[in-house]
């Protein structure tokens, strides 16, 4: 079977059907194929959806350590582009802080997703890895027994069914894994009060730099995705349509927050891409049920204020390859039992840095009430320790690029 769109059979099979066809799921497809595992990915979107669809963009070293290790990191490697500064504006003050000269040295690399799943599901095809697109996994059944199976309807609604020996859930938050869990799971939930309004302009970097400006009116982020393209975000009020305002108004408040009266214009282009984003944060516990396992958005959901999302995808496909290979190849269940505790570990700690990055950005965050200038004298506190204490700044180098 071929990636070219076919008409599902009423059963076929699978030593591991993969949920899913964005970073995680093709990490995971792509080392269980060269590990000789027999697998198939399954995903809902059609191909150019796929390869379009934008996400974050900035990569952790090991995340770059891991694509090279296995043979997955050619076009970053070619087109990325090394990342290592951020810069911190308020109406007081602004400071900069070279992340890649404390912690442990280390740095993003900038490669848009769509690009690098572009990237993953070439290598995947060319080594002969069965995928099928507009597939919509129903539902995982009988995660508790030896052969459990996906219920899969195609575009044109005619149903099939895929048994495997294991099913990997990297289906987001809203797909068929999720859904399949049994009664009991524990899911840890925070709304964090905050929204973001998500942009992607058609208009080179305005400042060398990943930018974090803290306003009394709200939050602002600068981050490059290209040369010629660069995301931006606004904090909005809950509750507004991606649409409510006009570009004019947009790039006026961009200049406000960042402040560019000070150090600089912003260069300007169309604004291809908006969307709205509410700060959310979820764990599940544990990762495994049965024969089924959670990787990436359908293991937890982290808010982007520390680009962790991607990067903790990638580093679960690997611990979760490594382990069904052990079970499938040598006969050893004892990583496939350890794959949950193993991530959640990296899993909450990148959760606990991404909530100190909101509380240092957004003003009350999370609507506590109370006294709001006891709050702000806080996060200024904050960013003053940030500027100011070099242990502090390390410790922000290690978390912001690790995990």
């Amino acid at each position: 079977m071929t990636a070219s769109q076919k008409a599902l059979r009423a059963q076929d099979s699978a030593d591991v059907v993969i949920l899913g066809a964005g970073p995680a799921g093709l990490v995971l497809g792509n080392l269980l194929l060269s590990a000789g595992i027999d697998c198939v990915i399954l995903e809902r979107a059609a191909r150019e959806h796929v390869q379009t669809r934008a996400r974050a963009g900035y990569l952790a070293e090991h995340t770059v350590r891991i694509l090279e290790r296995h043979g997955l990191a050619e076009g970053l490697r070619r087109q990325g582009q090394e990342h290592r500064v951020c810069e911190f504006r308020t109406v007081h003050e602004s400071f900069r802080l070279d992340y890649g000269l404390l912690g442990r040295g280390e740095q993003h690399t900038v490669y848009p997703q769509h690009e690098l799943v572009t990237d993953l599901l070439a290598r995947y095809l060319t080594g002969g890895g069965r995928i099928l697109f507009e597939a919509e996994a129903l539902a995982v059944l009988d995660a508790d027994g030896p052969r459990p199976s996906v219920d899969v309807r195609d575009a044109d609604g005619r149903p099939g069914r895929w048994r495997a020996r294991y099913v990997a859930g990297c289906d987001g938050r809203h797909g068929a894994a999720r859904r399949s869990l049994p009664e009991g799971t524990i899911r840890h939930h925070r709304d964090h009060g905050v929204t973001w309004l998500g942009l992607l302009a058609e208009a080179p970097p305005s400042l060398d730099a990943v930018g974090y400006a803290i306003h009394p009116r709200g939050f602002a982020g600068h981050m490059a995705r290209s040369p010629e393209v660069t995301r931006y975000y606004l904090q909005v009020a809950r509750g507004t349509a991606a649409d409510d305002w006009s570009e004019d108004r947009i790039w006026e408040e961009l200049a406000l927050r960042l402040r560019a009266a000070d150090h600089g214009p912003l260069t300007r282009g169309p604004i291809s891409q908006r969307a709205v984003v509410d700060l959310e944060s979820d764990v599940l516990e544990p990762l495994r049920h049965g024969s089924l396992f959670l990787v990436g958005d359908a293991a937890s959901l982290i808010s982007p204020s520390a680009a962790k999302g991607a990067n903790l995808a990638v580093l679960e496909a690997e611990i979760l390859a490594h382990a069904l290979t052990a079970a499938l190849r040598h006969s050893d269940p004892a990583p496939l039992d350890r794959y949950s505790e193993r991530c959640l570990a990296y899993i909450w700690r990148a959760q606990e840095f991404s909530h100190w990055m909101i509380r240092l950005l957004h003003a009350d965050p999370e609507g506590a009430g109370g006294d709001s200038m006891f709050a702000d004298r806080l996060r200024h506190s904050r960013i003053e320790t940030l500027r100011t204490s070099r242990t502090q700044q390390d410790w922000f180098a290690e978390n912001y690029v690790g995990l």
